[in-house]
């Protein structure tokens, strides 16, 4: 029997009123500062009338020295809270709920145009990273799980329906992940488990902040594009744990590399190219996991469903 994907949905306790996800976009639309502005609000307004079950914002910096994108939004002071206030008003007057985007981007810093001599927080030391960049310390791995902890918590005194953290596409999760970039030696590198450390902190401080009942999701980037990096094994068995630690929904993406779009064979229309890999996390976690990328009908939506393979779109 099909699955209504217009059918009303839950994550933890947030109820959806379909299955369809808006996944994370940078949109250019917040002012240097990274505060929303009057076309953020537009774009909002747009979405939150759109008939989306569940819209997820444009990635959010945590901290000045994690921004990733110029105007790109901010989460990393309480002046930002009365803007984001504002994009979470404009969903739920449309009948949508949101959820928030927080971010570090590490060394990943292509899409600033100039550091201004700022230090990037590096994992380990990047001889193929030309900004300047410095390993980083305990004491500042400590500060940045913290300061994730405490966007968390301003997005949620926002009006945000829930938060996802942002640990894919290459940015400082990604970079903790990966045995490609991770060469620490001390307890945040060296093993898988150390590896994951990170996220698993993470996940337990801003658990801290927010509580038990607030849903906290991840876009999580389950496996590198090259051979010798994360391995889909791996990226599995940091899924199970990051659930046992509070993740409510896993949204699965790609890690560090390039493949983020396959293109589709001859005589295909369209392909969703992360399908197998979230069909894997959704056989190794009993928590909503969601598809995302090259889906463009709502036939191929709703085979997806139907098989099992993804539980939104």
């Amino acid at each position: 029997m099909d699955i209504d994907l217009f059918s009303q949905f839950s994550i933890g306790k947030l109820k959806l009123k379909n299955r369809f996800v808006r996944s994370a976009t940078w949109d250019g639309m917040a002012d240097n500062d990274g505060r929303v502005t009057n076309n953020s609000i537009a774009l909002y307004r747009k979405l939150g009338q759109a008939n989306i079950g569940l819209i997820v914002s444009g990635y959010a910096f945590i901290s000045p020295a994690g921004k990733a994108a110029v105007n790109q939004y901010g989460a990393h002071t309480d002046a930002m809270i009365p803007g984001l206030r504002k994009l979470a008003d404009e969903v739920h007057q449309g009948g949508s709920k949101i959820a928030l985007q927080i971010a570090h981007t590490g060394t990943n810093d292509g899409f600033l145009p100039s550091r201004s001599g700022v230090e990037l927080q590096a994992v380990s030391e990047q001889p193929d990273v030309k900004s300047k960049h410095r390993e980083m310390t305990d004491g500042d791995i400590q500060e940045i799980i913290s300061e994730f902890s405490k966007a968390a918590l301003r997005g949620k005194e926002a009006g945000f329906d829930a938060v996802q953290l942002h640990g894919a596409h290459g940015y400082l999760m990604s970079q903790f992940q990966s045995p490609l970039i991770n060469h620490r030696t001390d307890k945040w590198g060296g093993s898988a488990g150390k590896r994951r450390r990170f996220h698993l902190e993470v996940i337990r401080e801003v658990r801290k902040k927010v509580g038990d009942d607030f849903p906290l999701m991840i876009k999580y980037g389950i496996r590198d594009d090259i051979e010798e990096g994360l391995s889909l094994i791996e990226g599995l068995e940091t899924v199970r744990h990051m659930v046992t630690e509070g993740i409510d929904a896993v949204e699965i993406s790609t890690n560090i590399g390039r493949a983020l779009i396959t293109i589709p064979k001859d005589g295909e229309s369209e392909r969703a190219y992360f399908r197998d890999s979230t069909a894997a996390v959704k056989r190794a976690v009993d928590v909503p996991v969601i598809l995302v990328g090259g889906v463009r009908s709502l036939e191929m939506a709703q085979n997806i469903v139907d098989s099992g393979d993804a539980d939104l779109i």
